[in-house]
């Protein structure tokens, strides 16, 4: 195979491994953070 082909599954492979990893960390993140986020209330007193 040519080079450039093995850069580019490197590359994207890569990019598959973060993306997976982020997901995993805010999803972590989600369970341990419990309900926080929760919009802005809108009443004005």
């Amino acid at each position: 195979m040519d080079r450039p082909k093995w850069v580019a599954i490197l590359t994207g492979a890569i990019s598959i491994a973060i993306a997976v990893g982020y997901l995993a960390l805010v999803q972590v993140l989600n369970l341990r953070g419990g309900d926080n986020f929760r919009p802005a209330p809108t009443e004005t007193k």
